[in-house]
């Protein structure tokens, strides 16, 4: 049978999976480093031309290149995708400081969880695919280069839409839980800065001249921070603030970065008027603001595909021994929105398992990484079952 073949594929290639998830995490991908993440994706590339891959590669200016490939792409079914990013929030000189570790069951480093190691697991799903004669469908693999800021200056969000659109299911390779639950929703995420002009002033001899941008915008951070709705879902942070130069001196300039999350897309439209609002109110006179929208992304609904495709999931876990996933939903954006706007099943966390990313404890269950390349490759086999 297919999977027995595609299991002992991945079996007999332990060693050459781990070489390959070393490479990638002692690969700076950080977003201000468009040389490393670039760098990254032709490794990518290379894997999967020896699969016999059609690869197309996007490429920006200011952003992360995108990885686009299809193998197969004569077959008459539609096809399946496999879903995820090379970038990471680590700054260069990351990998050098902290490279990549095994510990016991656990591998340490910058991105080995979000999510080079999920990158590992689809890529060997999919070579054991080719070497056990799979040929029922195009497989597609859309990998972006700049997931991690939202693709704040690039366009491929419409790519994934456009590429994705008529997919039977697409399997995103996110960071996996170490309790086995499988993302079938999430919040989109929208970015606003917000800066302050003042006057600047010395408050020693000539206080009463000065204009506060500093005042002005800790007026406005409690509005903000008050906009937070706990029923409805939609959170708001302020979670940089800068501003000033010296302690005798009124502070002409200031600026705070907001994080928002919301579970509908029609939360948007009033989020951003509230915020506009008390941008244009001053409190401080003499101070002017100006409000500038950053990074989106897109909630990731729960379709009735998104739940038909977990079943499936669900199935394969227990044919397989895999653990018992169930649905969860959470604050955190991806890509995987974009995919469900193009109408397809999609599961989201399908990468190995672990904790702590985005932080220097950064890690993940060695084993999983053999376990979820298994699991995807089983589930590709089961897409008929849907």
């Amino acid at each position: 049978m297919q999977k027995e073949k595609v299991f002992s594929y991945i079996d007999a290639h332990r060693n050459e999976m781990l070489a390959l998830w070393r490479d990638l995490v002692n690969r700076d991908s950080g977003p201000a480093d468009k040389a490393g993440v670039d760098e990254l994706q032709v490794v990518v590339k290379g894997v999967l031309e020896a699969e016999g891959a059609t690869v197309r590669m996007v490429k920006y200016e200011q952003a992360g290149n995108m990885l686009i490939t299809e193998i197969g792409g004569e077959r008459a079914k539609p096809p399946v995708i496999f879903l995820g990013h090379v970038d990471t929030v680590f700054k260069t000189g990351a990998a050098r400081e902290r490279p990549f570790t095994i510990k016991g069951d656990k591998a340490y480093g910058p991105g080995v969880l979000d999510m080079k190691g999920g990158v590992v697991a689809f890529l060997y799903a999919i070579k054991a695919l080719n070497a056990a004669g799979f040929a029922e469908r195009p497989i597609k693999v859309l990998l972006a280069g700049d997931e991690e800021v939202a693709h704040a200056k690039s366009n491929a969000a419409e790519i994934i839409v456009d590429e994705a659109t008529g997919a039977v299911a697409a399997f995103n390779c996110e960071t996996g839980f170490v309790d086995d639950a499988i993302i079938v929703g999430r919040k989109g995420v929208s970015q606003f800065e917000l800066t302050v002009r003042g006057v600047a002033a010395h408050v020693g001899n000539d206080p009463e001249n000065g204009r506060s941008a500093i005042v002005e915008i800790a007026h406005k951070l409690l509005e903000i921070d008050k906009l937070t709705d706990w029923q409805e879902g939609t959170t708001f942070n302020v979670g940089v603030i800068e501003g000033g130069t010296v302690p005798n001196a009124t502070p002409d300039y200031a600026k705070i970065k907001i994080d928002v999350r919301f579970v509908a897309e029609s939360a948007r439209a009033k989020f951003t008027k509230d915020i506009e609002a008390i941008a244009a109110k001053t409190y401080v006179p003499g101070t002017t603001t100006t409000l500038t929208c950053g990074a989106n992304l897109e909630a990731m609904r729960t379709t009735e595909g998104v739940k038909r495709l977990f079943a499936l999931v669900k199935e394969t876990c227990a044919e397989n021994g895999f653990g018992e996933p169930y649905e969860k939903l959470v604050g955190g954006g991806s890509d995987s929105a974009y995919t469900v706007v193009a109408g397809v099943p999609t599961v989201c966390a399908m990468g190995v398992k672990g904790g702590r990313n985005h932080s220097p404890e950064e890690f993940a269950i060695v084993e999983t990484l053999f376990e979820r390349a298994k699991l995807l490759a089983a589930c590709v086999l089961n897409l008929s079952k849907m």
